[in-house]
C-alpha cells in the first residue's frame, strides 16, 4: 500500500523530536496542578536529549469519569481533533496517556505520525522484561476495560492476575504529590497489591493508571521485592521515541494495509467533501 501517505520529513541530527502527550487525568484536575507538574517532570526526566514532550488535557469539564464508556465516547471526539492538531502543528508522535486508550485505532487510521497508547506500550514492554506480568488496578470499574485492552494486544496469556489497591479514588492519590505521608501510603498499598500478583508468578508488575504511575516515579519506586514495575509513562515515552526514529530511518511506522488503511481516490474525495479537507492528511 505504498504511496497512500506522503513520506515523513527528514530530520537533521540536531532536530527536536516533538511528542504530544494527551492526558485525561490532567484534564480532570488541572494542567498546572501538582499532578500535571509531577507528570511533566517524569516525562522530561525520561526523555532523551532532543526530545520535547508537551502535556495536554481536554477542555474544562471533560474527562470527568473516563471509566464510564458513554462519557469516554463523548470525550473521544476532542482527542481525535487533538490528534489532527498534533500532526498539523508538526508533532512527531501522538501519545494517549490513558489506560483505556480512547481514539487509538481511529487516529492510527487517520494520521501519518505514530500513535501510541499507555496500556499497549506497557504490556509489550512488560513482556520484553519478563515472561509474565500482573496488573495493579486502582478502581474495580477499570477491570473489564483493562482486560479487554490486554486481550486486544494478543498477550493476555502472559498476564497472571489483576489485583486491586485499596484507595478512595484519584483525588485521594493526588494528595501524595504534596504530602509525603500520603505518598508513602499509596506506595504501600500498591506494593501490597503487587505482592499478590508476584506470589501468583508475575515477573513484572504494571500499575493500571497514569496517576499511580506518576506517583511511583515521583517517589522513585521502580520495583517491589526485586520485581520490576513497568512504569507506563516511561514505556510510552520510550516507545514513541523509538517509533519516531524508525519512521525517520525507514520512511514509515504504522502499517496502512487493511486495519489502518485510509480511504483513497474518489472515496477519499467524497469523504473530504463531507467532513473537510483536513481529514486523512497526506492520503491520496
Amino acid at each position: 500500500m505504498a504511496g497512500l501517505y506522503a513520506s515523513p520529513r527528514k530530520m537533521a541530527k540536531d532536530d527536536i523530536v516533538k511528542l504530544f502527550y494527551q492526558s485525561m487525568g490532567v484534564a480532570r484536575r488541572s494542567e498546572s496542578g501538582p499532578y500535571a507538574q509531577a507528570l511533566s517532570k517524569v516525562l522530561r526526566d525520561a526523555a532523551a536529549p532532543g526530545t520535547e514532550v508537551n502535556v495536554f488535557g481536554l477542555a474544562p469539564g471533560k474527562a470527568l469519569a473516563d471509566q464510564y464508556r458513554y462519557l469516554e465516547y463523548l470525550d473521544t471526539a476532542e482527542i481525535l481533533d487533538n490528534g489532527l492538531r498534533a500532526e498539523r502543528e508538526g508533532y512527531d508522535a501522538f501519545l494517549i496517556g490513558n489506560v483505556f486508550e480512547p481514539g487509538l485505532h481511529a487516529l492510527r487510521e487517520v494520521l501519518n505520525i505514530p500513535v501510541l497508547g499507555l496500556a499497549e506500550s506497557s504490556v509489550h514492554l512488560a513482556c520484553l522484561m519478563g515472561a509474565s506480568f500482573s496488573v495493579v488496578n486502582v478502581n474495580p470499574k477499570f477491570t473489564r476495560r483493562v482486560t479487554e485492552n490486554i486481550a486486544s494486544t494478543g498477550l493476555a496469556s502472559r498476564m497472571v492476575s489483576i489485583d486491586e489497591m485499596k484507595v478512595e479514588g484519584g483525588r485521594a492519590v493526588d494528595r501524595g504529590f504534596e504530602d509525603a505521608a500520603v505518598c508513602a501510603e499509596v506506595v504501600r498499598q500498591f506494593s501490597d497489591a503487587a505482592r499478590v500478583g508476584i506470589v501468583k508468578g508475575a515477573e513484572t508488575v504494571i500499575p493500571a493508571g497514569g496517576i499511580v504511575m506518576t506517583m511511583l516515579a515521583h517517589a522513585g519506586v521502580h520495583a517491589v521485592d526485586g520485581v520490576p514495575i513497568v512504569n507506563g509513562l516511561i514505556a510510552l515515552l520510550k516507545t514513541a521515541e523509538m517509533a519516531v526514529q524508525i519512521r525517520q530511518l525507514t520512511g514509515g511506522f504504522t502499517s496502512k494495509r487493511m486495519m489502518y488503511a485510509p480511504p483513497t481516490g474518489k472515496l477519499l474525495a467524497d469523504v473530504r467533501a463531507v467532513y473537510g479537507d483536513h481529514i486523512y492528511p497526506g492520503a491520496m
